[in-house]
This record gives structure tokens, C-alpha cells and sequence, in this order.
């Protein structure tokens, strides 16, 4: 079971500072209200209260007066509206039936209770005191103005003709209460009153309208007969029914079902609130956050505990923002953090470093202990984005770097995102340039190091651009990884290189040529087939092509790609494992993997001369890959020292600029030529023989 956590109160419920301006607000409320409660009391007189509390119709109002505070009318699910008290129904109608003193004092009371019950602060009790006394006071004038005094020793019945008074003071009543309440509400959440009062204005003076409306016709009828009041909770009732309905489709909308947060829809809504309302000096912040490691908590302990998981983060995420922040959830383990008001790019991060650290808490669930964790991406107004689309997509495009570099928090950086525009037109142009065929294969060539020997040649993708010219692999290659394109950019290679090979084989060069291929390509269960029709196609054996992955794949499920790899070695094709002692390989999958050849990363042979540290890193996997009985190949050999290096230490072979720099085909052709001539193999042969073993 989830351990329990005591939630912290009401966000509304921690103190205001001293001195702030919520603090001056609240205390002149409270003193003022006050102030009016007393007056009115000791206008009344304890005898006359006393007088009237010795009737039932007056326990009677009291009570219904508490039942209503208690039950307040919900008509949206806005954390910026609230709910309507019901209980200004029967207020209204002591104001009429008794005066102010009465119904002041009797308001008062049901907010004491309905605070002590609901164990609200302190200060929130005093205000709602406050500022109830003073709607009550605002609407006892409007009555005092058309000579109207009601007092317990002399009851007012009101009746058609009194309709203009009616209105003036229900009128004057909700103006009062509401707009003491939104001033509040704008102060505490920091937010703009007119985007407070637009938000409560309309659901507010329904209700009120309705409750205000009914309140007259209580007093008629506490004139009359006090037995037929309790009649009028059915009214009420219906009414609180009709909301809490409204309420629950509004709630189902725009919340999410499972941990009661609001969802996609109204995170847009209130983001384009506040992105209409925002200062020129002011800043609007959407944060994304993504769970790490969740996937293993929903595989390992099931979807129940995995809900259970999410509700629990969503508790703690929506108790560590600041008032008037927003917490949404996207769908998954992704949730999103809207400020609306931020002061600048630390603020922000600073809110981001407190969700990091609410999360990291330990969790147990079902009797196990973990850890938490999640990768933040942090998009702001007007800097990064204008608009809610773009700042959701550049929150995303900061979040996922956040997981790459594993720094947990991230801000969007233009010059990082593979989604900008020029990124997406080169999207396009290479599309293009699969279709018409403009991509071409340049050659490096394999060497043996003992003795110079042509063990093979590795194709690699070159594009020139007509308006860019030449765009390196490095910016085109992630690209397409990340795009649907990568899987016809695989195939693009292997028909161009299988026809190369065909050509070269018949023209008595028969060198193998390795193809890159990514994780997502050993997945498609199609690439043993295209190699199966290639090879057909242009009379080539099953040596003629290499396939060369890189070491993510060992980072993979092998279970997606086992299918694939077991029909690959079928019929074999031989696999290189490339960029080896970049990633974090695991003995036991390296074994796993039917590879013939691992292929040792340039960043570690290029600094051999220099790093003794690199030098020992090398002649470890040199090791490790001949302990295993597969073939070491070293790249980034790029001087002669470098390949006496890794002749000494046993490697194999190796590719670099220094052996061979990368070539056109017919530039290949004729390198191949001269080093497959009977010449340099007889030379290579004496070599070999001189070489020291």
C-alpha cells in the first residue's frame, strides 16, 4: 500500500505574510467587519436578542443559516470561483425578517462552526466574518434608503411593491461579498482582478440571483406560518442538485479521471489566459515533467500500483507549487506546470528544483522502497515561444534533453532543437533527396594492420545540398532517427551499396561492404528479406555485405530484435558491433549477440599518444573482444604511431584517415585495385612473415 502522507492544508489555509499586501487587505477587512458586527450588536440590545431567541422560528433560521454554510453551492470546478454559500438564502431573509444586527450575528456563528469543522485557519474564518458583515451591512443601507428598518421586536414582511428595494439590496449584497471575496482570490494567487472577476462573475450571480431570489418569499412565509420555512430546502436541494451535476460534467471535462488534476484542455485554457493577460515585463512559464523509471513500476507491480504511483506524484506535485501555479496531466507519467506569472528564467528553475525535490522523496508501495525522479523541460513567454502550441512543444524538446544529458532540468535552446523550422525543411529537402536518389556513398576502407591487407570497405551516407551544399551526417543522421525517415534511408543504403558491390565484384573486387544500421532497423522484421532480394538480385554471396550496429542495441530489449538477428545469422551475414565502449554494454548480452566483430570507438584510439588512461582503455577491450573470440577493429587511426600502438597491443585491424580516408566509388575502385594487385599482396605477404609474433 502507498505509505501516508499527511497532505499539507490548504494552500489558502498558510498565513499571509506580515506586512504584504494580502496581509493590509485581510486585517482592513476583518477590522472593518468586526468593527460593523459589534456596532450592530450593541445598537440591538441583549434584551431584544434575547427576546427573539426565545422563539423556534429563530433556531429554526439559525440552523438552517449553519447547514447552508456548510453545503455551499458548486457550479464550476475553477479553483478561482469556489462555491456560493448556501446559507445566503436564509441570511437574506433575517436581514429582511429581523435586521442586520441579527442576521450578522447569525452568519457569523455558522462561519465559526463551518471553519472549526473543516479546520480552516484562522485568518480565513475572520475574513469570511469580515466580509459576510459587511455584504449584510451594504445591504441594509439599500433598505435603510427606501425607509426600511426591520428590527426582532418589529418584522418587516416584504411585498410586491418593494421590489425596487428587493434588487437594490440583493443587488448591493453580492457586489459587496463578491467583490471582497475576488480581491482575495487576485491577491493570494497573484493573478489580475478582472481575470478573477470574469472567471466567478458569471457562475456567481447565477447562484445568487437564484438564492437572493428565493430569500423574499422565506420571509413571506416566516410572516405567516414559521413551520412552512423548512419547505424551502427543497428548493435548495434541488438547486445544490442541479450544480453538483453541472459541476461533475464540468469536473469529467477538463480533469483528468485518475488523479483529479485538470488535463490537456483546461491547461490551454487558462495558458491562453494567461499569455492575454501577461505584463511587458512579465514572464508565463510551462513546465513539463516526465517520470523516470516508471515504465519499470508499471512493468514490475502492475497498473494498479502504478495509478497509485501517479496519484501519489500528483499529490506532491500540486502541493509544492506556489498559489495560482497550475498542475496538469498530459496522459501517462507526463504532467505539465503552468505558471502564469513568473518573474524570470531563475524563478522558474527554482520552481522546477522544488518539484525535483518533492518527487525525490522515497516511495513505498508494496512493501518495496524506491526512489523518484524526473527530467523537467522549461519553456517561457515571450522568450521562447508565443503561444500555448509552442510552448508545450518547446517544454517537450527541453524535457527530452533534460533525460539525454541527465542533468534533470533543462530550458529550451533553439540551437538544440531537432524540431525548429530549419530543421523541418531539411526534414523536407532530404525526403526529397531519398526520392530522387541525390544521396551518395562515400568508402572507407578496413585495414589490416599487420600488414596493409584489404579486409573490407564501410559505406557512409553523403549528401550535397543543392542551396546548402555539403550537410554532414552528424546533423542529418539524428534527424532522421527521430523521423519516419530513417527506416527509408536504411534502405536507400543497403540497394546502393549491394549495387556497388555487384559492380565491383564483377570487375574481380571482392572486398565486403558494412552498412550502419540502427536498433529501429533490426526491429523491422522486413531487413533480412530486402538483403535476402538484394543479393539475388545482384549475384552476390552472403559475404558481399556486413551489417555494423552500434553499441545501443545491446542497450535494447533484445527480445523486439532477437527475431530478426537469429535470421540474419541464419543466413549469415555477419554483424560489427561499432562505436564500442561509448555506451554501457553488459558482458553477458555482448555474448548474447551473434557479432563477429566489434569495432573499438575513435575518441578512445585518437587520444592513445597523448592519454595513457585511453591507451590502457584500448588494450583492455582489444582483451576482453579476443577473449570472446571476436575480431578487434580500432578506429580513428590517424598517424603512424597510433597503428604501431595497436600492432604492438594485438589489434587486428583498423580504419582511419591515416590507412584511408573516406572515397568516392570510383576513387574506392582505383585505391582497391592498387592494393588487391598481385605486387602489393606479394609485399604485404613478406611483411607479414618479418612481422614479430
Amino acid at each position: 500500500m502507498v505509505t501516508s502522507e499527511i497532505a499539507p492544508a490548504d494552500a489558502r489555509d498558510t498565513g499571509p505574510r506580515p506586512g504584504s499586501p494580502l496581509w493590509g487587505y485581510f486585517t482592513a477587512v476583518i477590522v472593518l467587519g468586526f468593527a460593523a458586527l459589534i456596532a450592530g450588536q450593541v445598537r440591538l440590545g441583549v434584551g431584544e436578542l434575547a427576546d427573539a431567541a426565545r422563539t423556534p422560528l429563530f433556531w429554526m433560521l439559525a440552523v438552517l443559516v449553519v447547514l447552508g454554510e456548510l453545503r455551499p453551492v458548486m457550479v464550476t470546478s475553477s479553483t478561482l470561483v469556489g462555491g456560493t454559500p448556501a446559507s445566503a438564502m436564509f441570511t437574506f431573509a433575517v436581514l429582511m425578517h429581523y435586521g442586520l444586527p441579527t442576521a450578522a450575528l447569525m452568519q457569523a456563528v455558522a462561519v465559526v462552526v463551518s471553519g472549526g469543522l473543516r479546520r480552516r485557519a484562522w485568518h480565513r474564518v475572520m475574513f469570511n466574518i469580515g466580509q459576510v458583515t459587511l455584504a449584510c451591512t451594504a445591504a441594509a443601507v439599500a433598505f435603510a434608503a427606501f425607509g426600511i428598518h426591520p428590527r426582532p421586536e418589529a418584522p418587516w414582511t416584504p411585498d410586491g411593491m418593494d421590489i425596487p428595494a428587493l434588487a437594490l439590496a440583493a443587488f448591493a449584497y453580492f457586489v459587496v461579498r463578491a467583490s471582497l471575496v475576488c480581491s482575495a482570490v487576485a491577491l493570494h494567487e497573484r493573478k489580475p482582478i478582472l481575470r478573477v472577476v470574469k472567471a466567478s462573475i458569471g457562475p456567481q450571480a447565477l447562484v445568487y440571483g437564484a438564492l437572493l431570489g428565493l430569500a423574499p418569499l422565506v420571509a413571506v412565509v416566516m410572516s405567516h406560518s414559521s413551520a412552512l420555512v423548512p419547505l424551502f430546502v427543497a428548493p435548495l436541494a434541488a438547486v445544490h442538485f442541479t450544480a453538483t451535476l453541472s459541476l461533475r460534467r464540468d469536473h469529467q471535462a477538463t480533469h483528468d479521471g485518475l488523479t483529479g488534476l485538470p488535463n490537456r484542455k483546461m491547461l490551454i485554457l487558462h495558458t491562453m489566459e494567461a499569455l492575454a493577460e501577461a505584463r511587458e515585463n512579465e514572464h508565463v512559464g510551462l513546465l513539463l515533467l516526465d517520470l523516470d523509471r516508471f515504465k519499470e513500476v508499471n512493468d514490475t507491480l502492475g497498473h494498479p500500483v502504478g495509478d497509485r504511483l501517479l496519484q501519489l506524484v500528483a499529490h506532491r506535485l500540486s502541493h509544492s507549487v506556489r498559489p495560482g501555479d497550475m498542475v496538469a496531466r498530459l496522459g501517462g507519467d507526463e504532467f505539465a506546470v503552468l505558471l502564469p506569472s513568473i518573474r524570470d528564467a531563475h524563478a522558474a528553475k527554482e520552481v522546477a528544483s522544488r518539484l525535483r525535490v518533492a518527487l525525490t522523496q522515497p516511495v513505498r508501495l508494496e512493501g518495496m522502497t524506491f526512489d523518484l525522479d524526473a527530467s523537467i523541460g522549461i519553456a517561457l513567454f515571450p522568450d521562447h515561444a508565443p503561444d500555448f502550441e509552442l510552448l508545450l512543444q518547446r517544454s517537450d524538446v527541453a524535457m527530452y534533453l533534460a533525460k539525454e544529458h541527465r542533468t534533470g532540468v533543462e530550458f529550451y535552446a533553439a540551437d538544440k532543437d531537432r524540431n525548429s523550422p530549419e530543421r523541418l525543411s531539411l526534414l523536407g529537402d532530404l525526403r526529397m533527396a531519398i526520392e530522387s536518389g541525390d544521396l551518395d556513398l562515400h568508402y572507407q576502407p578496413k585495414v589490416r594492420l599487420s600488414d596493409g591487407t584489404v579486409e573490407g570497405v564501410e559505406a557512409l551516407l553523403r549528401w550535397w545540398h543543392p542551396l546548402r551544399g555539403p550537410v554532414s551526417p552528424v546533423e542529418f543522421i539524428p534527424l532522421a532517427e527521430q523521423s519516419y525517415l530513417m527506416r527509408e534511408i536504411t534502405q536507400y543504403v543497403i540497394r546502393k551499396a549491394l549495387a556497388q558491390a555487384g559492380r565491383w565484384w564483377q570487375a574481380g573486387i571482392g572486398v565486403p561492404i558494412s552498412v550502419n544500421v540502427s536498433a529501429r532497423d533490426l526491429i523491422d522484421s522486413n531487413l533480412p528479406e530486402q538483403l535476402e532480394v538484394g543479393l539475388r538480385e545482384f549475384g552476390l554471396p552472403v559475404d558481399a555485405i556486413r551489417l555494423e550496429i552500434t553499441e545501443r542495441v545491446l542497450m535494447t530489449d533484445q527480445a523486439y530484435i532477437a527475431d530478426t538477428i537469429n535470421t540474419l545469422a541464419e543466413m549469415g551475414v555477419h554483424l560489427s558491433l561499432d562505436d564500442f565502449g561509448t555506451g554501457y554494454s553488459s558482458l553477458v548480452r555482448l555474448q548474447r549477440l551473434p557479432v563477429s566483430e566489434v569495432k573499438i570507438d575513435a575518441s578512445f584510439v585518437r587520444r592513445m599518444a597523448e592519454s595513457d588512461d585511453d591507451e590502457q582503455i584500448v588494450r583492455s577491450i582489444v582483451d576482453l573482444v579476443g577473449s570472446l573470440g571476436l575480431r578487434a577493429v580500432a578506429e580513428g587511426v590517424e598517424s603512424l604511431e597510433i597503428a604501431a600502438i595497436l600492432r604492438e597491443m594485438g589489434c587486428p585491424a583498423g580504419q582511419g584517415r591515416w590507412l584511408a580516408k573516406p572515397m568516392s566509388a570510383a576513387e574506392t575502385a582505383v585505391w582497391l585495385r592498387s592494393r588487391l594487385s598481385p605486387a602489393f599482396v606479394a609485399r604485404a605477404d613478406d611483411q607479414a612473415r618479418l612481422a614479430p609474433h
